[in-house]
């Protein structure tokens, strides 16, 4: 059985140059997907029609485009007819499972929102992605759906980050920590403080809080912190990543001896740049909605549309949506 996922391959820096790809490379590796690709038909056709003639892919027409800074309250009211709002409205009439979107932050956590709605008792949704870390990844929230969060909404974050790196990672009791300027009691904020107290009375396995540093050591599974502090620390955390490959390209190029050891490591280099790959953590996922809304970086290439692709299908056939919505209820009465 199929499991229809929806993609707005007009969203992004490359818009169709690397969703059509993506979206094809996606529909050979994994057998179980069928797409619905949305876009402008004058920007598709006849570039890319060869590649989009797969048995288990739909065209779908839109004659509008979200601009990557466009306001939301733009892009919902004066663009309705929008490939990102076209995505949206397949999974709301029950046409897709989820959809994908490199395009506008702002416009699809809005679009999500209003439209898809969020899950009974969630006060805001919030964008989690993985981020790579020693021995594997660690899942962080929120990373730019709201500035601000109130405790309640900080530990509603850590119950849906919890329930995700369960059922995604197989991690029966992930450990989970709010993120602070210091690991003692009384750090931080009010805001912070209350929510800690939220966290230990709770089932949730909380170690406390962690620190910038303690992202990457591999002692977490799931960092909860507010939007504000969550893209900050995601887009310092990018900008290391494109700084350290840099450095290491500029000192292995800088003279012959330089060269020869660069050729002697180059296997070792290799795996360390897989490892490290932001294309191999793209895909943000949307929660607390009612159905999956993953956002992809907006610079992603086709192979990091792939892999938004990939956790869409993922958030749907391990049904990450009911799994929080039944934890909610549980935990929340």
């Amino acid at each position: 059985m199929e499991t229809i996922i929806a993609l707005d391959l007009m969203g992004g820096d490359m818009g169709a140059a690397a969703t059509v790809p993506g979206a094809v490379a996606a529909l050979d590796q994994f057998a179980s997907l069928g797409l619905v690709v949305v876009g402008r038909r004058a920007d598709i056709y006849p570039e890319y029609a060869a590649l989009l003639d797969h048995p288990r892919l739909r065209f779908h027409d839109a004659s509008e485009v979200v601009d990557m800074h466009e306001a939301p309250t733009v892009a919902l009211k004066a663009k309705p007819n929008s490939s990102m709002r076209r995505a949206i409205d397949l999974v709301n009439d029950g046409s897709a499972a989820a959809c994908v979107s490199a395009g506008n932050t702002g416009a699809l956590t809005a679009m999500g929102t209003l439209l898809i709605k969020r899950l009974p008792g969630i006060e805001r949704p919030a964008i989690v992605r993985a981020l790579p870390r020693v021995g594997g990844h660690v899942h962080m929230l929120d990373l730019g759906a709201s500035n601000d969060a109130s405790p309640k909404r900080l530990f509603q974050f850590g119950i849906m980050g919890a329930m995700l790196s369960q059922y995604f990672d197989d991690n029966s009791h992930p450990t989970v920590g709010l993120l602070n300027i210091g690991t003692e009691e009384g750090k931080g904020s009010d805001s912070l403080n209350e929510a800690a107290n939220l966290f230990r009375r709770s089932p949730l396995n909380y170690i406390g809080y962690v620190e910038g540093n303690d992202i990457y050591d591999g002692q977490v599974d799931v960092i909860v912190c507010d939007g504000f502090s969550g893209n900050v620390a995601l887009k310092t955390s990018e900008g290391l990543s494109v700084m350290l490959h840099a450095i290491l390209k500029e000192e292995y190029s800088r003279d012959f001896m330089s060269r020869m050891a660069g050729l002697c490591s180059l296997s070792v280099l290799r795996r360390i740049k897989a490892r490290t790959d932001r294309r191999q953590f793209n895909g943000a996922m949307l929660l607390g909605l009612r159905r999956p809304v993953i956002k992809s970086h907006g610079s992603a290439d086709p192979v990091g549309i792939t892999q938004a692709i990939k956790v869409a299908l993922e958030a749907v056939e391990k049904n990450i949506v009911t799994h929080i919505a039944d934890q909610m209820e549980q935990l929340q009465g």
